[in-house]
């Protein structure tokens, strides 16, 4: 059987591995229109802040590897035409256009950064910060930047913004929101982090919308708010993520959006055409509605379930994701998952909330410092929907908790309840965890409240 696959990243790795476990034998066609293939965008901060020391370390996989494993691999090979009655797809590379037909289609057709076209948006040293192309121009940059402006202070834009920041580039980061983070956490845990980002001199500023950019000789010289202007030599517009699926209107069904409409088993509308990544959506496992959630994760999942059905194996469904997430903002770790104040209106029921601050160590192990912490739950049944974790220590792993608890449909008091360990090296003898569900049922029992260390 012949698969092709569109896309290198984490959707199309684990899509061919999985087809190449399953059968040796399979005839396999990957395409990407970059010249190098499956380039981690998960890592770029880590080539920003000098921790990754070449662009080639953020490849999980690259044409040669995957070549040596007997696949079809076309680099440089972008895909701009699908026909779904000929079971062709059309590729576009520097000699030409092609045809490559197919048995099964597997398709990522990814992301693009968007930049809103108010004035000055095309003027040099303008980037966004997606793909190794941005990630080199965006860190060969920073070696002449003095004064950069950030726009958009979500996931990306913090990294970037925090980067430029430990550089000793006077860095400004702005959104349209009133904090840092908006969709990711409420406003009690992003004050701390917005305290802290100016501790490290990066100036944040809230709830002011881009006019245009300044320039003089074509270059930008300067950002112009609804409320002030900004010197800038460098400005990284990162405002989100749209689906680059264009070229799929009217081939296979896409929502309003241009999200490819896709079901559990990764079918799209057309026989034998599978999709998954960025450019779709997956069920929210605290809301039960499909919502773009676009996560490294996510995609390797799907790519491993659009693969067996591809291979015409129904023994694994694509399961409701919280959108579990992790980062780093100088000496902070964020990590958060389920739902928020931002969308928490989605939720088909009442929507209760707690906000607690808790000691992570006891005070005998000269560990300072807190965990701020938000739980979102239903104000009826108790059922988890969402939390959020800030801290200097690495809580990460924690949220994992949480993800599960909520796919697991566990209210507070079993989160309350369950067995944790207690090690006074890694927590006290209530884990943070089980504090927060204590202090959201209102600490009817127990003694997590009185502990004196």
């Amino acid at each position: 059987m012949k698969f092709v696959v569109v896309g290198t990243s984490h959707f199309g790795y684990e899509a061919v591995q999985t087809i190449l476990k399953q059968d040796e034998t399979a005839e396999i066609h990957l395409y990407e229109a970059a010249e190098e293939a499956s380039f981690m965008s998960c890592g770029a901060q880590s080539y920003l802040e000098d921790i990754a020391q070449e662009l080639d370390e953020l490849h999980f996989a690259n044409n040669a590897s995957y070549a040596d494993q007997g696949i079809h691999m076309h680099a440089a090979s972008k895909v701009i035409d699908l026909d779904t009655e000929t079971k062709t797809i059309t590729v576009e590379t520097a000699d030409g256009t092609t045809q490559q037909s197919y048995d099964k289609l597997l398709l990522s057709p990814g992301g693009y950064a968007p930049v809103p076209k108010f004035e000055g948006h095309d003027l040099e040293h303008v980037y966004t910060f997606r793909g190794r192309e941005d990630a080199g121009v965006v860190k060969e940059r920073m070696a002449q930047s003095k004064k950069a402006v950030v726009i958009g202070a979500g996931y990306i834009g913090v990294e970037v913004a925090t980067a430029y920041t430990q550089a000793g580039i006077d860095t400004v980061l702005i959104d349209s929101f009133d904090h840092i983070l908006p969709t990711y956490v409420d406003i009690e845990l992003a004050e701390q982090l917005e305290a802290h980002a100016k501790e490290k001199n990066l100036d944040f500023h809230g709830n002011e919308k881009v006019q245009k950019l300044t320039g003089q000789d074509g270059k930008v010289t300067g950002v112009v708010t609804d409320k002030q202007e900004y010197e800038a030599d460098t400005v990284v517009v990162a405002i989100g993520v749209r689906p680059d699926t264009d070229w799929l209107d009217g081939i296979i069904d896409l929502d309003d959006k241009g999200y490819v409409e896709i079901n559990e088993n990764m079918e799209t509308s057309a026989p034998d055409v599978y999709a998954g990544g960025d450019a779709t959506k997956v069920v929210n496992a605290a809301t039960g509605k499909k919502t773009p959630i676009a996560l490294a994760t996510n995609a390797r999942r799907q790519g491993i379930v659009a693969a067996l059905h591809a291979l015409g194996k129904d023994t694994v469904k694509m399961l409701p994701v919280a959108g579990t997430s992790a980062l780093h903002v100088f000496d902070y770790t964020v990590v958060t998952t389920g739902i928020s104040n931002i969308n928490k209106d989605s939720y088909d029921g009442k929507v209760a909330s707690a906000y607690v601050e808790e000691k992570v160590y006891p005070d005998f192990m000269r560990k300072p410092g807190k965990v701020y912490m938000k739980i979102y739950f239903d104000e009826d049944t108790h059922v988890i929907l969402g939390a959020q974790f800030v801290s200097v220590h690495d809580v990460a792993d924690a949220i994992n908790a949480i993800s599960i608890a909520i796919n697991a449909k566990w209210t507070l008091e079993q989160l309350a309840m369950v067995d944790f360990y207690y090690q006074p090296n890694y927590d006290r003898p209530w884990h943070f965890v089980q504090v927060l569900a204590h202090q959201a049922l209102g600490n009817t029992f127990g003694g997590a409240d009185k502990i004196l260390f």
